[in-house]
């Protein structure tokens, strides 16, 4: 899943007529760099939610033929937040009984990660005796969120820590996690997240490669001129 419901207020006025993921940064949209690094890992089953000037984004990527995957998409009439907008599109998620995790990636970030590297989690997260309900994958702490989010002690997460790191907006979610969320509502992850935490439920990895929140025009237009610099070297 890929989440693109935000309305990128932040990216304001790029974002006044524009939904955030289909802001461009050299030669793609945002959300079409999270396309193309998850077709390469082999998820061709891709479902991605949207609200705030959706349906430029069904028109701007269809049924995902070009990219070599299928796009099913999860309309919300209202903000339902991340969880909540995880759990509306859970019958495109999983199973009928609700037993398949699957992976979940914010639209507004770019990033080099090896999608393919977290099927082995994924596979993992199936066993019956599996009592894992997210998989997080961290990344050092930015300039804009010094503090960071959560640390990560001997596999598993923590929310207390001498050293944090940044959630990435990368991770892998049981379907049990959102079980107590009614399809339709509004829920935030991170308190789901920390009370599964503090179960040990959630285990995670570091990330060291290339990861960018492009959360503001200035950090859009650092990442255009990258990838354009890139494109001519």
């Amino acid at each position: 899943m890929i989440l693109a419901a935000g309305q990128g207020k932040r990216m304001r006025p790029l974002t006044d007529n524009l939904p955030k993921p289909l802001l461009k940064a050299g030669q793609h949209a945002l959300i079409e760099y999270q396309i193309y690094n998850l077709a390469q890992a082999g998820f061709t089953e891709i479902v991605i939610n949207h609200a705030y000037l959706g349906a430029m984004i069904e028109n701007a990527l269809g049924n995902g033929d070009r990219y070599g995957v299928q796009i099913h998409y999860s309309p919300e009439k209202i903000v339902l937040e991340t969880a909540g907008g995880i759990a509306n599109a859970m019958n495109l998620l999983t199973d009928a009984h609700k037993t398949i995790p699957f992976l979940v990636v914010n639209g507004d970030i770019y990033c080099d990660f090896d999608y393919l590297s977290l099927r082995a989690t994924l596979d993992a997260m199936l066993a019956p005796e599996n009592q894992c309900l997210a998989h997080l994958v961290l990344v050092d702490n930015p300039e804009h969120h010094p503090e960071g989010d959560f640390s990560l002690q001997d596999g598993y997460l923590r929310l207390e820590g001498t050293q944090k790191f940044t959630f990435s907006g990368i991770g892998i979610y049981h379907p049990q996690l959102f079980q107590t969320i009614i399809p339709g509502e509004a829920a935030k992850l991170a308190p789901i997240l920390r009370r599964a935490m503090q179960e040990t439920k959630v285990t995670g990895e570091y990330f060291s490669g290339e990861w960018i929140d492009v959360g503001t025009p200035e950090r859009l237009q650092q990442l255009d001129n990258q990838l354009k610099l890139r494109a001519q070297s």
